[in-house]
């Protein structure tokens, strides 16, 4: 089966997992600590300024936490997202408040965030469909007019920037998944970094239980290191030594990753521009990471052409089902650009992974299906 997602991950992350183990420590560690700081010189900030979570989906739930939201506040949140962010959202017991996004793109443009906030709008969450960075220079702007904090749920978009700045630090916070179907793969993880140190500073003790500092770092200072005081109510949500170890060798084989992820896009690009009966990806003007290449056919083929495709074992699908569909958060407002983008968008596979023979082969499987 060809998958649309897959992890490339081979001898070289073995060796550092082995090395973890021979160090007899495998949590949070000085692994961890080195991916902390690669990670945060990769995206162009202070490594002081990201903290590595367990999940891009806690990472979320820490950013609006951190925020101090409550009944009294809205979330502007376009309706194609991750589900983690409206349930972020809602666990903080804020309003959401969903927008629609462009058709083509899938991201929300300046103008549907515009419409959609209102006088208690505290904050503002986008994700990068695809990796794709939209109008996030035109958001970010707007909300700094309004002191409203913009969130980058840049899950999808590592590698991905605008002139220059890598996406999830162009508003006030931003945060990165890792997990198995991910760009840059530690098995699961990822990394939160925030404009604010008082706010980053808070998701730290936050992620470690509300401590300040752990018993073994606390011992080289001749304390009792035994005692524990908490200095907030937090959770224990943060990487290990293991993923860390993963992780620092995917960053520095990212760029191939990236380049290979590309090649596939421009495959696809020049392969299927002759089929009249589908619709490819907009032109970019941006730099994006590649993490999903879409389709869009008229809705009353699209489940035929999944099938046409499973039957030559060439898994398709569509993400992020649109949030305002849910029956958790439906609403009743009507959201154009996402229904017409959720019932025409087909994900195809891409990944560094695919041989020029696979990229072949969803080709031809394409080109071979009647409408």
């Amino acid at each position: 089966m060809i998958n649309v997602f897959q992890p490339c991950v081979g001898c070289e992350e073995l060796a550092a997992i082995r090395d973890v183990f021979e160090s007899s420590w495998l949590g949070a560690g000085p692994r961890l600590t080195e991916f902390e700081r690669a990670f945060a010189s990769f995206i162009g900030v202070q490594s002081g300024e990201v903290v590595s979570i367990s999940s891009c989906t806690e990472g979320l739930f820490q950013a609006i936490a951190g925020l101090d939201l409550g009944e009294d506040d809205d979330v502007v949140l376009s309706t194609i997202s991750f589900v983690g962010a409206a349930h972020a959202i809602r666990a903080a017991r804020a309003r959401i408040v969903l927008c629609d996004v462009d058709p083509q793109t899938l991201n929300p443009t300046v103008e549907h965030v515009a419409r959609a906030l209102t006088r208690r709008t505290k904050a503002i969450l986008i994700l990068h469909f695809g990796g794709r960075p939209g109008d996030v220079t035109q958001i970010a702007d707007l909300a700094s007019s309004k002191s409203i904090t913009l969130i980058e749920d840049a899950a999808c978009a590592v590698g991905s920037s605008v002139d220059g700045r890598a996406c999830g630090t162009l508003g006030d916070i931003g945060v990165w998944s890792f997990d198995a179907m991910k760009v840059l793969v530690t098995g699961d993880g990822g990394m939160v970094w925030a404009r604010s140190p008082e706010l980053i500073d808070k998701m730290r003790m936050r992620a470690r239980l509300g401590l300040a500092a752990t018993g073994h770092s606390r011992a080289a200072s001749g304390l009792n290191w035994w005692e524990v005081e908490p200095i907030l109510a937090g959770r224990r949500c943060y990487m290990n030594d293991i993923a860390a170890a993963i992780g620092l060798v995917q960053l520095r084989r990212l760029p191939t990753l990236l380049q290979r992820r590309a090649e596939v896009a421009a495959a696809y690009n020049a392969g299927l521009a002759a089929i009249t009966w589908l619709r490819l990806p907009p032109a970019l003007d941006s730099h994006s990471a590649n993490y999903f290449y879409w389709i869009q056919v008229d809705p009353g083929i699209r489940g035929t052409l999944a099938s046409h495709l499973l039957k030559n074992d060439i898994y398709t699908t569509f993400r992020y089902w649109p949030i305002h569909r849910m029956r958790l958060y439906r609403s009743s407002r009507p959201y154009p650009g996402a229904d017409a983008a959720a019932d025409s968008t087909l994900l195809l596979p891409i990944h560094a992974g695919l041989s020029d023979a696979d990229i072949c082969k969803v080709i031809d499987s394409l080109k071979s299906f009647t409408p």
